[in-house]
């Protein structure tokens, strides 16, 4: 064979197999070895951590709050299964300059501690790269970041670097030192790609592990549906019958189901239903009487989303509720 073209199919063969062109040098060394292997990951941090910093927000759902972050510009974000607790809940993220957006959670995966929001408020947003190659590998520096404690705009996410000290299927490992708030955060290489989501935090180091991306990338499609996966720990599938309307009804002699009485402060209430509207669909289906719509409330938990059809005032209109907890 001519020893040109030997040597080209092994050029090609050794291309196929090179090593990732931003991995460090340092991540295949047992230790830093000098000063300049010290600046080579300070110089990697510095030039990785801005962009990661404004796509790593705060989430606030109820009394508590979380960490995510932003990885497509009209606003997909990862997250934590824990922090966002369920499908179709509304939460608030707090960007890096302070501003507040309304966001809904997508799906998760209850066994693995996997879940996505999305930003509501239409904007374009700061956002990260994902590593799909699934590049990382057992001892490489890596950086995490996270609100921890909550959001405070004069300190900004919080950064912490260290190295992954543990690889499985579907968890990773870091010596990064994360606490309450950081849930949910993102973990990333020394080139700022998405690694990693925050899931297990406390102040023992083996307690704080991460669920790496291509545990996202496996339910990817069933998360940006909305669907709630697994029986896991990690979260708890709404139980039918729980969710809470605030209305009371009559069934009209016209053959009309009416509303008679508002609760305070009920999901309804707050919706704008009032008393006197004739209630003709509730998520495309017919509502002719109090059986009809009692027997679709059974069916329904808290936190779900109610598409009412209303007659007010000779004229048709469409309301939007989510339910409460009964």
């Amino acid at each position: 064979m001519n020893v040109r073209l030997v040597l080209l199919f092994l050029g090609l063969v050794t291309m196929g197999f090179s090593q990732d062109p931003k991995r460090l040098s340092i991540n295949d060394k047992k230790a830093p070895a000098n000063t300049e292997d010290m600046r080579a990951i300070e110089s990697a941090l510095k030039g990785s951590l801005a962009t990661a910093r404004k796509a790593t927000v705060c989430l606030e759902l109820g009394q508590g709050s979380g960490s995510g972050v932003i990885i497509s510009a009209d606003g997909l974000i990862l997250t934590a299964a824990h922090v966002t607790g369920g499908v179709g809940k509304e939460i608030t993220a707090i960007l890096g300059d302070g501003r507040k957006v309304k966001c809904e959670s997508l799906g998760l995966s209850s066994d693995t501690d996997c879940a996505m929001a999305k930003i509501i408020d239409k904007g374009t947003y700061p956002y990260v790269e994902v590593d799909r190659s699934d590049l990382s590998k057992l001892g490489d520096w890596v950086f995490s970041l996270g609100h921890s404690g909550g959001y405070d705009k004069s300190r900004g996410a919080g950064v912490r670097i260290g190295r992954l000290v543990k690889v499985a299927d579907s968890t990773v490992q870091s010596d990064c030192t994360l606490i309450g708030g950081d849930s949910g955060g993102p973990l990333f290489d020394m080139s700022g790609r998405l690694i990693g989501i925050h899931s297990r935090v406390g102040a023992n180091l083996q307690q704080n592990m991460h669920v790496p991306i291509r545990e996202f990338l496996r339910h990817w499609d069933d998360m940006l549906q909305g669907q709630f996966l697994g029986e896991g720990p990690f979260a708890k599938k709404p139980k039918k019958g729980t969710g809470f309307l605030g209305i009371g009804s009559e069934d009209g002699a016209d053959g009309k189901l009416r509303v008679t009485k508002i609760g305070r402060e009920s999901p309804a209430e707050t919706a704008g239903i009032k008393e006197g509207d004739v209630i003709l669909k509730i998520d495309g289906k017919d509502m002719n009487n109090k059986d009809d719509m009692q027997k679709l409330l059974k069916e329904k938990a808290a936190d779900d989303k109610l598409v009412i059809m209303l007659l007010r005032d000779g004229k048709e209109m469409e309301i939007t509720v989510r339910l409460a907890e009964r």
